[in-house]
């Protein structure tokens, strides 16, 4: 598609969104609303850059077309410098433009639900998973998020050997979607007498947290089974049936909540994160033809890749998809990673910038 043709959509999408807005039905509907409103918001100012753009463009016309019949040097080199600047105006708008055409991510702005599981390690793997689950409370809460676990199994020296949670705040799983793979510590385990340096690891899928208005889940494709929750025993062992199991038959995909008192906030819990596999397997299943078409580091979806190494020793992180090293581990393992997420953010716009100027200029 030319870079002008998608352009022309887009005002052609504003002038049907600006129609809609003033609908009475849809003013009713506040989730159709609202989003309506949302898509307005980041519509208005690429059509505005694009207006500067047009007249950038009118005016070098108008000035290659009065060049050759200029009377005088003077008049030939006020005309060239209109024209040299509506060109220097020209180039830098469809910079700007073609930033703007990169694909918003729907999903940026959603809550994230994380899963973090030890991986080979034994206990020390289950010890690093509670340092990565410290790591992104610890962030979540620098940047205001709030942070509600949904299940956890925990090991027997303190780590975890699964934990999931939600990480609620707007921007959440565009900031956190990047951490999904394989994470790779090397140091001296607690447990290690010789003080012989070992190497474990601890995978974590971040997914956005779908809402009821993403799609519709059918009863009837729900295995729900209830259970007695594990506890560390005396008084806080349940006595009754409030762990949940939901199981969404056509997928096979099962998730389990046991970290609340109730039957019913654990049940509505395992739905939020049953929810949101199903919306990111949707997404996947959409996007699936793009990803197969690049060789994307960052937007990998192969959770089984080494993404990341905590060496202790020598005191850095290495995200191994963008080059990047950082020192100072207690500090990042204390939720000052803005500088790693920035890093991962701009890698990936760059990514999608690449690909929108490719597509724009076809």
């Amino acid at each position: 598609m030319q870079f002008r043709d998608a352009l022309d959509n887009l005002r052609r999408e504003l002038e049907e969104v600006e129609k809609d807005l003033s609908d009475p039905a849809v003013i009713g509907n506040q989730n159709r609303f609202r989003e309506l409103s949302m898509r307005h918001a980041e519509l208005q100012p690429v059509l505005e850059a694009y207006g500067r753009y047009l007249d950038a463009e009118m005016q070098r016309d108008e000035a290659d077309a009065l060049l050759p019949e200029a009377d005088g040097d003077d008049m030939r080199e006020f005309l060239q410098a209109e024209r040299d600047e509506a060109q220097a105006t020209l180039t830098e708008v469809e910079g700007e433009l073609t930033r703007m055409l990169v694909p918003k991510d729907p999903a940026g702005r959603k809550n994230a639900v994380v899963e973090i599981r030890a991986g080979t390690g034994g206990e020390e793997a289950a010890l690093f998973a509670g340092d990565l689950f410290t790591m992104y409370s610890r962030y979540a809460e620098l940047r205001g998020w709030q942070v509600n676990i949904m299940d956890m199994t925990e090991s027997e020296m303190g780590g975890y050997k699964e934990i999931v949670f939600a990480v609620e705040g707007n921007g959440a799983y565009g900031a956190l979607q990047h951490e999904s793979g394989v994470h790779r510590v090397q140091r001296v385990p607690e447990t290690e007498s010789q003080g012989r340096i070992h190497t474990s690891a601890a995978t974590i899928a971040v997914l956005p947290e779908a809402e009821e208005i993403d799609f519709e889940i059918e009863p009837s494709d729900l295995e729900i089974v209830t259970f007695r929750a594990g506890g560390p025993g005396g008084q806080h062992m349940q006595k009754n049936d409030t762990a949940v199991r939901i199981t969404h038959k056509p997928t096979g995909i099962s998730v389990a909540c046991s970290n609340e008192r109730s039957q019913r906030q654990n049940r509505e819990k395992a739905m939020q994160v049953l929810r949101s596999k199903l919306y990111e397997a949707e997404l996947q299943k959409q996007q699936k033809q793009i990803a197969e078409s690049r060789k994307s580091q960052i937007k990998t979806g192969d959770r089984s890749e080494k993404i990341r190494t905590y060496n202790f020793p020598q005191d850095r992180l290495t995200d191994h998809r963008i080059g990047l090293t950082l020192h100072n581990l207690p500090a990042l393992l204390s939720g000052e990673i803005d500088e790693l997420v920035q890093a991962l953010a701009d890698a990936y716009y760059q990514e999608r910038l690449a690909d929108a100027a490719s597509s724009t200029s076809e």
